[in-house]
């Protein structure tokens, strides 16, 4: 018999929006057309992922969180495109600011520097929409613009999300 596993937590670092925000993002996901096997986001859990970290030893949690408070430049970001990536992914995809860029890459090697594994491809900042949406129609596209003053650290269990820090 194994030992039990230690206990850890699923972590991302994410763009967050406010509640103005995250109306905006809804209404955008509700204007489209989607097919019945479609498993839509719920509108409390519409973000950008600026690094999934997965599962992290809880014991490493609190490093983690202070590893990665970085200074930012606010800027905006404009969601624009809808899409169906494939595999059925619906999303809608953002601009690219140079601040983003520069944040992401900045946390990506803050977490580099804490032994953690980050994704290297290319980053395509987007929002989730909707998952097996192959067949979906998407609405004409309707720049979201977004003020982005922070981002966060979320935990993700049992299919929630919760905030556990904004930077």
């Amino acid at each position: 018999m194994s030992p039990p596993a230690a206990p850890s937590r699923r972590l991302f670092v994410a763009l967050w929006p406010d509640a103005r925000q995250r109306a905006a993002l809804a209404a955008r996901r509700n204007a489209w057309e989607w097919p019945p096997a479609a498993a839509v986001v719920h509108a409390d859990k519409l973000h950008v992922t600026l690094h999934f970290l997965g599962q992290v030893p809880a014991d490493r949690v609190d490093a983690v969180r202070e590893g990665i408070a970085l200074p930012m430049t606010p800027f905006e970001l404009t969601l624009r495109e809808p899409r169906v990536w494939p595999g059925g992914i619906a999303v809608l995809e953002a601009d690219a600011p140079p601040a983003l860029l520069d944040l992401h890459v900045r946390l990506g090697l803050a977490l580099d520097a804490l032994g953690l594994s980050v994704d290297h491809r290319p980053y395509r900042p987007h929002v989730t929409l909707a998952r097996k949406a192959r067949g979906a129609v998407p609405p004409g596209a309707t720049p979201v613009p977004w003020q982005v003053h922070d981002y966060a650290l979320v935990v993700s269990a049992g299919g929630e999300y919760a905030v556990m820090q904004r930077y």
